[in-house]
């Protein structure tokens, strides 16, 4: 018996890359899935039926699917998927934020609609397929839910040329963090993935780097994703939330969160001749600090 056996996911941007590992992982694992894909370019433009073929792969293997071609980019587009797998399944546990598109650009050089439409697909569309999902959580007290977020090591530790990109997936390890506290008492989970694979959006990137991708290589390849997500939405991750995992290159890692470091107090306004002396302080203490962690974080191989 997998261990997703009898739960019903959305997967978002799943009929290609990580998307599709996903839904793949999760159908050996028994669930039941419904495979949303605009079907669009790298870029958002243009569609096509591509959730069809992962929809067919499914079934080989033995599980339940169907597609949607809903944008997540629109309230109405996040409401059509979750209404397809109210309608094809008649209940919802698990959800998969991973649409995305690429427009990459300098600020410098940016067009407003490059912006928008990065942080469209991007943020709003977390909080587009989520609200329904959230909502109907509550309203029908559906517990031990799943909600699983696609961040980037673009927003978590820059990027150059992608401050559209890097803004929207910064802002999805805050909505995480926030959403996690607001569907805690339905022992929802609500966790971060930072992953880091070769798809249709980085071959170009890993190309520029004077890399080649090897499609033999496991641990250049999307199917690294999926096996952490699937773990993330089993009962064996029941306490586990508002965490950024970190998925890249076989390394498989825990990020650190937001926290201060070192601080001083005083009883009266700060003043230049003060910070002159302290802000040298907490800088030193955060240079220290990135040492130590860096040299915790590096891999151990199993």
């Amino acid at each position: 018996m997998g261990v997703l056996k009898g739960k019903i996911a959305v997967v978002t941007g799943a009929g290609r890359g990580i998307g599709r590992e996903i839904c793949l992982s999760f159908a050996k694992q028994g669930a039941k899935i419904v495979v949303n894909d605009l079907g669009a370019d790298r870029d958002g433009t243009s569609e096509s039926k591509v959730a069809d073929e992962v929809v067919k792969e499914i079934k080989e293997l033995g599980s339940e699917a169907v597609a949607n071609y809903d944008s997540v980019v629109t309230v109405e587009g996040g409401n059509n998927i979750f209404q397809t797998c109210i309608e094809a399944f008649g209940a919802m546990d698990i959800l998969v934020n991973n649409a995305g598109i690429l427009r990459d650009r300098t600020l410098y050089n940016m067009e407003e609609s490059e912006w928008d439409g990065v942080i469209n697909v991007h943020l709003k569309g977390h909080y587009n397929c989520s609200r329904p999902f959230v909502r109907y959580i509550r309203d029908s007290n559906r517990l031990n839910c799943r909600i699983i977020n696609m961040s980037s090591v673009s927003g978590l530790y820059g990027s150059f040329g992608q401050t559209n990109y890097g803004a929207a997936k910064a802002g999805i390890a805050g909505f995480t963090r926030s959403l996690a506290l607001e569907v805690a008492k339905y022992k929802c989970t609500v966790n971060t993935i930072s992953p880091g694979a070769a798809t249709r959006m980085t071959f170009d990137l890993i190309e520029a780097a004077g890399g080649k991708y090897d499609a033999t290589d496991w641990t250049q390849g999307p199917e690294q994703i999926a096996p952490v997500v699937t773990w993330l939405c089993s009962d064996a991750a029941d306490t586990v939330t508002s965490q950024i995992i970190h998925s890249q290159a076989g390394i498989l890692g825990i990020m650190q969160q937001p926290a201060v470091i070192k601080s001083f107090t005083t009883e009266k306004l700060w003043t230049v001749e003060q910070l002159d002396k302290l802000m040298p302080e907490l800088i030193e203490a955060k240079k220290h600090h990135d040492v130590e962690v860096s040299e915790k974080g590096a891999p151990k191989k199993i």
